[in-house]
């Protein structure tokens, strides 16, 4: 007698004890009748073993069926549990009914490998069932792991206490059968060790089924089937598959390859799993698959529970270095398995600009304008705008052609609106889907439904961002009273010397106290109104000449180098109405940002050249210049400054602003270390705008 007898006698007689312990507790529902069959099976298993170790008169295959059956039936136990809870003719009891069915083929296969190895060998195609076998039993053990987690994770949280230590007992088993069959895959043995001991972790067990049979007397339990259980099993048992097959194949090439037989089995299944590995990580593969199984397991083709929580963990997660707008991307693309896409947001002009890509869209358009008929149809239409459709259904699209500045790009394929209630504030451009999408009603609901509460999310993170603007204003308006404070000290000071002038002109102690005083004076007012720039009161619009305008920027950044030169083309003046000092304040701010970012033998040149409508005022240089990141996101945002303490931030948001405000805009065009050019463009005075600015100064 040896431990493996003592061991596996022990456990034979502590699961023959479980099974009447089942038996006298059964209710008559299947779940029942399959742990006692189970603990049946074990029991016989362990006394089968226990005799083989102490005699050696069992057929090696009648122990290979036991093993085999005993880890099939608790798998099906386990999936009995699961099933119970779902109503028939559901999805999710379709899909484990088939999971049923793919345990027991897999059961069935491995069996008939070990009845049939003697005909198998004696034709040559087999001599040693051991290696398939081992995968085959790896196979069972990751699938019985797998589904022993599911189980658990899917379980309500206040009923995890009925089923905790069955999901205990049931992984033990699992993980030792595990660690069992992979030893004896890379040792080309089953230790004998792990073996014999394999009947007193039974035995440990043992007690934790007792309890899980107590706590579940009818097994009634209240379980969540969600789809990650449905597509992990799924693909779990894919690839145990695929694994045996592979290894059956690897065998074959081995005994009839001939001298190369070893060598090429090697290489052929490090391939085979190579493959394998490459298909799981495969984004397109995942992709289709969850596509299969929503066509021909779920009435639904999403999980709408799993869906809004998985939309809402990604738009309110704020502690991610992902920004928003890329998560807004992101959330959308993935519900139809796209792989990138560009978000467009509305500005104030109602045109809709770059905001953010996912990923790498190979898409490169800054601007759609507000008038584009693509953005028409968006807003009239509320419509999820499929590409792939617009040709073969054009009456779905009012006549409306695929937009010409799509035409260098193969790959877009939506257009997603994002309204909040009836305002369009983005765009978002899927690409194409990484496997094919049935494209109904169902699919674009979740897309608009979808793009409404992405949208929410960018409208609360722009009202977020001008409620810090507004405070930063703030700040700046409380510094303001500081200065004025400070001014009126000063006005005071002076105020004082000019009283006493008259007095004491000819004391020269006080002469040399004035002086001081002055200076003083200068050197705060100076300092104080460096820092108000920019900040001046608006004064009545007046008729300006642009030229006029531009001459006295040009005059007043004449001390520093490198010297602005101007040249009108054409020669024409042009006149608009504005504030000639605001508007001679944003010429001069782009120049002194110009002096600042070139060498001292660099250049600057302004141009101004007019149209019957608008005049178009270039100011360019050849300084370090800047990347487009920049000025996407910094250059006209207020309070950002590249000037450390002495810059305030605001000084480009102040022009682009006013010449907004005059009804023109601010282009920038830039290249890192060759330089910058700053397109100013003005229309010509019209009544509108002239009482749009009577009205601002009013």
């Amino acid at each position: 007698m040896n431990v493996g007898f003592f061991s596996h006698t022990a456990a034979a007689l502590v699961y023959l004890l479980l099974t009447l312990v089942s038996l006298t507790r059964w209710r008559g529902k299947q779940q029942g009748f399959t742990l006692a069959l189970a603990c049946i099976v074990t029991t016989l298993w362990a006394g089968v073993v226990a005799v083989q170790a102490a005699y050696h008169t069992i057929p090696v295959a009648v122990i290979w069926s036991l093993e085999i059956l005993r880890s099939g039936i608790w798998l099906i136990f386990l999936v009995r549990i699961l099933n119970y809870a779902m109503e028939a003719d559901t999805a999710e009891f379709k899909f484990f009914r088939f999971i049923t069915y793919e345990i027991a083929g897999l059961t069935t296969l491995l069996l008939g490998l070990v009845w049939l190895q003697p005909l198998l060998a004696e034709l040559g195609y087999l001599s040693s069932v051991g290696h398939p076998q081992m995968v085959g039993h790896v196979v069972l053990a990751l699938t019985g792991m797998a589904l022993v987690e599911q189980f658990y994770r899917n379980t309500r949280p206040e009923q995890r206490w009925h089923i905790k230590f069955l999901c205990f007992a049931l992984g033990g088993m699992f993980a030792y059968d595990f660690y069992l069959y992979t030893n004896a895959l890379l040792l080309n043995r089953i230790s004998g060790d792990l073996w014999m001991g394999r009947g007193g972790v039974l035995v440990l067990l043992a007690p934790l089924f007792a309890i899980s049979m107590a706590r579940n007397p009818g097994w009634a339990l209240d379980i969540f089937v969600s789809r990650n259980i449905v597509f992990h099993t799924a693909t779990l048992l894919t690839a145990g598959s695929y694994l045996l097959l592979m290894s059956v194949v690897g065998y074959y090439i081995k005994f009839h390859g001939g001298e190369w037989g070893a060598f090429v089995q090697i290489v052929f299944l490090a391939g085979a799993f190579l493959v394998l590995l490459l298909l799981l990580f495969s984004g397109q593969i995942r992709a289709k698959l969850r596509v299969f199984l929503s066509k021909h397991f779920f009435n639904y083709a999403y999980d709408y529970r799993e869906v809004w929580l998985k939309l809402i963990r990604g738009l309110s997660e704020k502690n991610r270095s992902v920004p928003l707008e890329e998560r807004v991307i992101g959330v959308l693309a993935d519900l139809v398995e796209s792989p990138s896409g560009v978000l467009w947001v509305g500005d104030k002009q109602g045109d809709f600009v770059w905001r953010a890509n996912y990923r790498n869209p190979a898409i490169e358009i800054s601007k759609i304008r507000r008038d584009d008929a693509l953005v028409e149809f968006i807003r009239s239409e509320r419509w999820v705008v499929n590409l792939n459709e617009i040709e073969r259904l054009p009456e779905l699209y009012k006549g409306m052609a695929r937009p010409f500045w799509l035409e260098d790009y193969a790959n877009p394929w939506l257009f997603v609106p994002l309204f909040q209630d009836d305002n369009l504030i983005g765009i978002v451009l899927l690409n194409q889907p990484r496997t094919a999408i049935n494209w109904n009603w169902e699919v674009i609901d979740l897309l608009r439904t979808s793009g409404r509460q992405a949208a929410s999310y960018l409208a609360l993170k722009e009202a977020a961002g001008k409620l810090a603007e507004a405070r930063q204003f703030e700040g700046f308006n409380r510094l303001s009273a500081f200065v004025i404070h400070d001014l009126k000290n000063l006005i005071a000071q002076l105020s004082l010397i000019v009283r006493n002038a008259e007095k004491h002109l000819d004391n020269p102690d006080f002469v040399k106290d004035a002086i001081g005083t002055v200076d003083h004076a200068v050197t705060k007012m100076s300092r104080l109104m460096s820092q108000l720039k920019n900040a001046k009161a608006d004064d009545c619009a007046v008729e300006v000449n642009l030229d006029d305008a531009i001459k006295e920027a040009i005059k007043s950044r004449a001390s520093q180098l490198p010297v602005p030169v101007f040249k009108n083309i054409g020669e024409k003046s042009f006149k608009v109405t504005a504030n000639a000092d605001r508007l001679a304040s944003a010429f001069e701010h782009v120049i002194h940002n110009a002096q600042d970012a070139t060498d001292k033998s660099g250049f600057i040149r302004v141009s101004l050249q007019t149209y019957e409508d608008q005049a178009i005022v270039e100011i360019e240089d050849n300084g370090c210049g800047m990347n487009i990141d920049f000025i996407r996101s910094r250059l006209f945002k207020p309070f950002e400054t590249t000037k450390g303490l002495t810059g305030m931030g605001i000084g480009a948001y102040e022009c682009r602003e006013y010449i907004r405000s005059l009804g023109g805009d601010v282009e920038v065009m830039s290249i890192v270390g060759e330089g910058s050019r700053f397109s100013f463009r003005i229309p010509s005075k019209t009544e509108e705008v002239q009482a749009e600015l009577i009205e601002v100064a009013q």
